[in-house]
């Protein structure tokens, strides 16, 4: 995550696991109000240990990454990752490392395209990935602010 690492830059080696785990408890609460506090409470420990940096980049970034927050707390691990991203992008690079070079840019495109509709004819694609009746009445509660 591109957050962590910008704030983890900013601190000591020594002091980086330690930080890790602060940064990591604020997206471990149960609700974005919780979240926001805890944020919060890491901000003001950074600033009392001398690492203002880390604390600047914490307090402008955090809620960037609590946007998985506004959803019902069933869906948050599955928004919060990429990992069925990561999982199709991996495949077509394997696959395209076995052909090595392509004749043309429309070669690879195919490769890539016809990956993509194997995927979302599959067994992939039939998986239900969110519940979403969940969702019932979710404009109603981003109006209430959250």
């Amino acid at each position: 995550m591109d957050f962590y690492r910008n704030v983890l830059a900013k601190v000591p080696k020594r002091r980086r696991r330690q930080v890790a785990a602060q940064l990591k408890a604020i997206h471990a609460q149960e609700s974005m109000e919780s979240c926001a506090r805890k944020a919060a409470e890491v901000v003001e420990s950074l600033r009392t240990s001398n690492l203002a940096d880390a604390a600047r980049i914490v307090e402008e970034g955090f809620m960037e990454t609590l946007t998985h927050a506004r959803f019902p707390m069933e869906h948050w691990r599955r928004i919060r990752t990429n990992n069925g991203i990561e999982r199709l992008n991996r495949e077509i690079k394997r696959r395209t490392k076995v052909v090595a070079s392509f004749p043309d840019g429309k070669s690879a495109m195919m490769l890539a395209a016809a990956r993509c509709k194997y995927v979302a004819g599959g067994n992939w694609g039939s998986r239900r990935y969110l519940d979403l009746t969940l969702l019932q009445g979710w404009d109603e509660r981003r109006d209430m602010g959250f």
